[in-house]
């Protein structure tokens, strides 16, 4: 199912009249009026990751502000399609039928769209980024809050529930590997959408869930979940793009430069107003504002940068394996996917965002429009207690990812406190750090050390 929302921008009538007739446009739906353009954009709403490139664009309204300038000059009325879809897959198989010029989705979803478009004759290119975590925290495996589940050797002979060829699947087949697990017969693996997966772990009929942002975390906070993997301890990048339709950019390589400026609009918003955004794209999708900060946040998961970074390519080259071996693809020639020249068009002169920092602590206070971070787990969870807390975040001593504080993991070490997202990463510190007295406590202890 997709829900579609279109926005018209008519120029000026003096513009209409005076203007030539114009080339009718889209590579999506043809228009009958030869002064229409139709530009159709799928998206993914509560994959948050890509709102730059979706629900938060399109609630800013900055491509359609974009369009009605260049409207205004060639005397165009532009028009766009908002297509939203739940996965890659769909915006994919509608850009390979030419219905969608422009789409956004997860790393392991883009291979498979490049793989697509060329088979289909509808080639695609990736040209731009939205969001990515550079050690591939973007991915989580979780298992229900009373599972007695500890670890991934605990999935051996398991039901698993994921999405096939997407990143949180490459996640999981990595981490089964790197486990010693056989990825295609050492678990059940059940091909599931996010939704139907997370209501398969709700009822038992799934032991875990394997999963992009924004589900593991919206389970965890809702306390339907609890994590058993960090994507980050692959230490691999893991990222989400917009991808184009090679003939659309071509016929409309102006429009396409007016979708990436509007994007770096969305993406300059969302990094100095990452309150806002979160509580903006809360309210279009309906996710707990507390979620979308927790990857979306100034400290979030994810960093959010338009620019094709070159470790993120090296990073898609080293995922053709894993959906060869799925048999999901062949070959992909990634540096033929990739054009790196609307951006460079587009952006010309922008300045450079800085790259991703370490996550600092970060405490929420209800009713506040801005948070507060910290320069240690101990000061926020003092600063937090007797406060009155919207939500407090904390990175994982390890890894780095981001949790939320009352969910995570605690250890005790000395003067010291420490996060894990999962019990797993807590108990091998401990384990590694027997003579300094390290032992795991629960938040509530932890609270009253900090205190």
């Amino acid at each position: 199912m997709r829900k579609t929302r279109t926005k018209a921008l008519a120029p000026a009538a003096l513009a209409l009249l005076l203007a030539p007739v114009a080339t009718a446009c889209s590579g999506s739906a043809g228009a009958a009026d030869s002064r229409t353009v139709t530009v159709t954009v799928g998206y993914q709403s509560k994959t948050i990751n890509t709102v730059t490139a979706g629900t938060l664009l399109r609630s800013l309204g900055y491509f359609e502000e974009e369009l009605a300038a260049r409207g205004k000059k060639d005397g165009v009325t532009y028009k766009v399609d908002w297509q939203d879809y739940a996965t890659g897959a769909p915006i994919t198989a509608q850009m390979t039928a030419g219905k969608i010029d422009i789409g956004s989705m997860g790393d392991f979803p883009l291979l498979i769209n490049a793989v697509r478009g060329k088979e289909l004759k509808q080639p695609t290119h990736l040209v731009s980024v939205t969001g990515y975590n550079l050690r591939g925290g973007l991915n989580t495996v979780v298992a229900a809050p009373e599972s007695k589940l500890e670890s991934l050797a605990d999935l051996r002979g398991k039901k698993v529930s994921t999405s096939v060829g997407s990143a949180a699947d490459g996640t999981l087949v990595r981490a089964l590997q790197r486990a010693g697990i056989d990825p295609s017969s050492g678990i059940e693996k059940l091909n599931q959408q996010p939704s139907v997966g997370a209501s398969a772990l709700q009822a038992g009929s799934v032991d875990a869930l394997s999963q992009f942002v924004a589900w593991p975390g919206q389970l965890a906070y809702e306390g339907r979940a609890k994590a058993l993997y960090d994507g980050a301890e692959l230490n691999l990048p893991t990222f989400h793009g917009v991808t184009v339709r090679e003939k659309f950019a071509k016929e409309r390589a102006g429009v396409l430069d007016d979708f990436l400026r509007a994007q770096r609009r969305a993406t300059d918003h969302l990094r100095t107003e990452p309150v806002a955004a979160a509580e903006s794209v809360a309210k279009e999708t309906g996710l707990p504002a507390e979620v979308v900060y927790l990857y979306n946040g100034a400290n979030g998961i994810a960093t959010f940068d338009p620019a094709l970074r070159p470790e993120l390519i090296d990073a898609l080259k080293q995922d053709v394996p894993v959906l060869k071996d799925a048999k999901l693809v062949g070959g992909v020639d990634v540096d033929a996917f990739v054009d790196p020249e609307p951006l460079a068009r587009a952006l010309r002169g922008a300045q450079q965002y800085p790259a991703a920092v370490a996550a600092r602590p970060e405490l929420w206070l209800k009713g506040q429009a801005r948070t507060q971070s910290f320069d240690s787990p101990r000061e926020l969870l003092k600063a937090a207690r007797g406060a009155d807390v919207r939500a407090a975040y904390v990175p994982d001593a390890v890894t780095g990812t981001l949790w939320f504080a009352d969910k995570a993991v605690w250890v005790a070490e000395g003067p010291e406190l420490r996060a894990f997202v999962t019990p797993a990463g807590a108990k091998a510190y401990v384990a590694a750090h027997q003579g300094s007295g390290a032992r795991i406590v629960s938040f509530a202890e932890a609270g009253a050390l900090a205190s």
